[in-house]
């Protein structure tokens, strides 16, 4: 793997971290086909959802915009780095319902002609793009029937990114990276870290709500996960349980399956009564 840097980008004229106490965010859970307009439409639907409820703040699942019946058939709606419909959509639907739009992941071209990157893009409530992150842990599993090598067709990330928002730092990761919390601890100090996922529902029965609230509790932060959930017309079947836990490792919200809003405010007094109450920020030794 690539060494890994640390980047963290500011937000354009974003108020000063943590000016309001409360601040709403959602996860949108999602079934995605493999009709990329199919998923925008309903992506698109989510977000106006979501915004209508008062979300200053939308996060889509992995491959919210795809989920084809082979992996490599995600080459073929693959998009250069700020030109796409995809990315097009995702800043529009942000200015246009003046939110933060964190947009899951989707197929960016990579240097290898046979790979992907599979890359989240953050674009603020003017439609901004204002951060990118490339997944960085490539999935593998073997088990019966199930077989997933994501290194077939995606290239790994190399850096580890957060970003400004008005509430605090907000670190970006992506599904399989939840299972390595040495990203989280090179992260710094966050008030929220995402997580947009397509946990297959073997492991996320497994590991996923157990995964979610360890990374809320040892960060001490507010920890949203955005999934898919449910069954796929390709046959695969994910987890879902999208969430936003708290940094005490409660469930503000929860969605078993299906599309749908989960929705929950972040409030930074809840942050700073469990890091004061119990400082094991303060206390790391280890880098």
């Amino acid at each position: 793997m690539s060494e890994t840097h640390v980047s963290s980008v500011p937000a354009a004229a974003a108020p000063s971290a943590f000016s309001e106490s409360l601040f709403r965010v959602a996860a949108l859970q999602m079934v995605s086909t493999p009709d990329r307009e199919r998923n925008l439409a309903e992506a698109g639907r989510l977000i106006a959802e979501a915004a209508a409820d008062g979300a200053q703040l939308v996060l889509l699942p992995e491959y919210f915009c795809f989920m084809g019946f082979k992996d490599t058939d995600k080459l073929a709606i693959r998009e250069p780095y700020r030109d796409g419909p995809i990315q097009r959509f995702l800043a529009d639907a942000a200015r246009r319902h003046k939110i933060w739009v964190i947009g899951g992941t989707l197929p960016l071209t990579a240097p290898e002609d046979s790979r992907v990157l599979n890359t989240t893009l953050v674009f603020d409530p003017q439609g901004t793009e204002v951060a990118r992150y490339d997944k960085i842990h490539l999935f593998n599993f073997e088990k019966g029937s199930e077989s997933f090598d994501e290194a077939r067709t995606i290239c790994p990330g190399g850096e580890v990114r957060t970003f400004a928002a008005p509430f605090g730092q907000v670190g970006l990761s992506v599904c399989y990276d939840l299972r390595f919390p040495e990203l989280y601890r090179r992260m710094g100090d966050c008030a929220l870290i995402v997580v947009p996922s397509a946990f297959t529902y073997t492991t996320g029965r497994a590991h996923w709500e157990m995964l979610l609230r360890a990374r809320a509790v040892e960060n001490q932060c507010y920890v949203l996960a955005a999934a898919q959930g449910g069954k796929h017309e390709n046959g695969r079947r994910t987890w879902g349980h999208s969430m936003l836990i708290d940094p005490w490792g409660e469930i503000v919200a929860v969605r078993d399956e299906g599309a749908g809003v989960v929705a929950g405010n972040l409030d930074r007094a809840r942050i700073d009564e469990v890091r004061q109450s119990l400082p094991a920020w303060r206390h790391r030794v280890l880098a």
